[in-house]
C-alpha cells in the first residue's frame, strides 16, 4: 500500500496473552464477586480488615480554609517567607488578631 510515495505497513493485531495466575473474569465471576468490606473480615479478622478499609489521604477538616489569590509587594512576601516553615499559618494568626482587635 502506498501513500504520498511512502510505504506504510499495516500493524498486526496484538495477541492476547493469558496469565494463568490472573485469568480474565467471566460474567459468572462478576456475579459471584463480593465487596471487600464483606469478605476481608472473614479472611483477616475484623480489626485488620477495619485498618485495611479505612479511608486514605488527608482527613477532612472540620474548619476548611478558602483558597484565595492575594497580591503582595515582593518585600512583604520575602519577609514572611524568611520567618521559615509555617509562615502562612503565622500570617493567618496575625490577620485573625487584627480582625479581633477591630
Amino acid at each position: 500500500m502506498q501513500s504520498d510515495g511512502c510505504m506504510t505497513r499495516k500493524s498486526k493485531p496484538k495477541k492476547r496473552i493469558e496469565d494463568p495466575e490472573n485469568p480474565s473474569w467471566s460474567a459468572a465471576d462478576f456475579r459471584r464477586a463480593r465487596a471487600a468490606r464483606e469478605i476481608l473480615p472473614e479472611i483477616f479478622g475484623k480489626a485488620i480488615a477495619r485498618k485495611m478499609l479505612r479511608p486514605r489521604g488527608r482527613p477532612k477538616s472540620t474548619d476548611p480554609r478558602t483558597s484565595i489569590s492575594l497580591r503582595l509587594p515582593p518585600d512583604v512576601l520575602a519577609r514572611w517567607k524568611a520567618t521559615g516553615p509555617g509562615w502562612q499559618t503565622r500570617m493567618v494568626a496575625v490577620l485573625s488578631r487584627a480582625r479581633q482587635a477591630r
